[in-house]
């Protein structure tokens, strides 16, 4: 691996991308922390143990111009930046097609589709040039196979944050840089309270939990540069 220790980090306030910040500063990582909620970054970046490894940066990744500042400010705060994880991501209540707003499908469409896009394309120009750099997408098995539960929009986002990570393997792995997708079934995060129905304390207890997906997230990175690891389905036992 390189021996660059800087990631970013989307969706860091909460879940998968919070529980990616704490083993990442756990294992000597500097990370930047982005998200929508500034307080809730600067939570994250208190339980990690290590609040001067991390930088919080308040972005909506659904707004180009806004990734754009912050990676500015990621570059020119911690340099180069060896790794990727997005990990933002929305759901709706009002998510079948029959209730879906256009409203709540933009929405889901922009943070979990598009805010990716922008932030791949913010960070590959510095891993081409350098010759190295690991971007993980956290899609959903949503991104496998639809279902009423995830509904159209989630579904639709995820499929396409399936082909951005198949995309960049196929452009840019002769220029050192790979990416791998990891598709989680249940994880018990704040999203599921988004669901028509809120699963209950039970239900909960028989899924995973976001630092699952987390070492999820840094096998892919500790891998040997000349591995890739392009897709890894994650269900509850």
């Amino acid at each position: 691996m390189s021996t660059l220790k800087t990631a970013v980090i989307t969706g860091a306030g909460s879940g998968v991308g919070r529980a990616t910040a704490i083993q990442m500063v756990a294992a000597g990582w500097r990370v930047a922390l982005l998200g929508r909620r500034l307080e809730a970054l600067e939570e994250t970046a208190k339980l990690t143990g290590a609040p001067d490894a991390c930088l919080a940066i308040a972005c909506d990744v659904g707004d180009s111009g806004a990734v754009y500042e912050a990676s500015q400010q990621v570059l020119a705060s911690l340099g180069e930046v060896e790794v990727l994880v997005n990990a933002a991501g929305t759901n709706a209540p009002n998510r079948a097609l029959e209730v879906l707003s256009l409203e709540d499908y933009h929405d889901m469409i922009d943070a979990n589709m598009n805010g990716a896009y922008y932030c791949v394309q913010a960070f590959l120009p510095g891993m081409r040039s350098r010759g190295s750099g690991t971007i993980v997408n956290v899609v959903s098995d949503a991104g496998k196979q639809a279902s009423p539960k995830a509904g159209p929009a989630y579904v639709m986002s995820k499929f396409g944050l399936a082909g951005l990570t198949q995309a960049i393997n196929a452009e840019e792995r002769a220029r050192g840089v790979r990416a791998s997708a990891l598709f989680p079934g249940d994880i018990d995060t704040p999203l599921l309270g988004k669901r028509p129905v809120v699963p209950d304390a039970v239900a909960r207890a028989r899924m995973m939990q976001p630092e699952d997906i987390a070492a999820c997230v840094l096998f892919c990175v500790n891998l040997p540069p000349r591995v890739i690891i392009e897709e890894i389905l994650v269900r509850p036992r």
